[in-house]
């Protein structure tokens, strides 16, 4: 089951006004405490962290919701930001290569996710073809990209290690979108 919570609505309660930028480090650390408590209630795996109507995010709010949530939250879930425009990619790309994290991003209008952060080529390009393609295992990767079993064996634990893919028994399983 995926959760999904609204960035626009935690940062309204948060500052007690209809604001919709998130700026500063106490507003990104009182956003991500909210976001922190509606979790710790919940039972789902998946959160959709929902920034739809969200003006404006700097890199210290970027930091603050999204690096140090993951970082706070490595084996308890997974993550998958919806709702960012091309600025908001931006600034959080750029915080999360910094502190080599990676999280799926759901464009406007999409339900393929792509990749924000840091992650290898090779897991970049098994992301994309787990989420065209479906579950795979390691043969069925390495079929599919034309790879050795080490190679897609090495990307697949890295997307594991980021929380960007599922395995359940043999088969790795693309972060849910929907």
């Amino acid at each position: 089951m995926i959760q999904t919570i609204s960035i626009g609505h935690l940062l309204r309660e948060a500052v007690a006004a209809p604001y919709r930028n998130l700026v500063t480090r106490p507003t990104g650390a009182a956003v991500r405490t909210r976001i922190e408590e509606t979790l710790a209630r919940s039972n789902c795996r998946t959160a959709m962290l929902d920034f739809t109507g969200i003006e404006l995010v700097d890199l210290s709010c970027a930091d603050e919701v999204v690096a140090k949530l993951l970082l706070a939250a490595r084996n308890a879930c997974f993550f998958v930001l919806q709702g960012l425009r091309e600025d908001h990619h931006e600034a959080i790309d750029h915080v999360l290569t910094h502190h080599r994290l990676a999280v799926a991003a759901v464009p406007p209008g999409s339900r393929e996710p792509r990749l924000l952060g840091w992650v290898r080529s090779d897991a970049r390009e098994a992301f994309a073809c787990l989420c065209e393609q479906g579950p795979l295992g390691v043969g069925g990767l390495s079929g599919s990209l034309g790879w050795l079993e080490s190679r897609s064996r090495e990307a697949l634990m890295e997307l594991t290690l980021h929380r960007l893919v599922h395995p359940i028994g043999e088969l790795y399983h693309p972060v849910p979108t929907v």
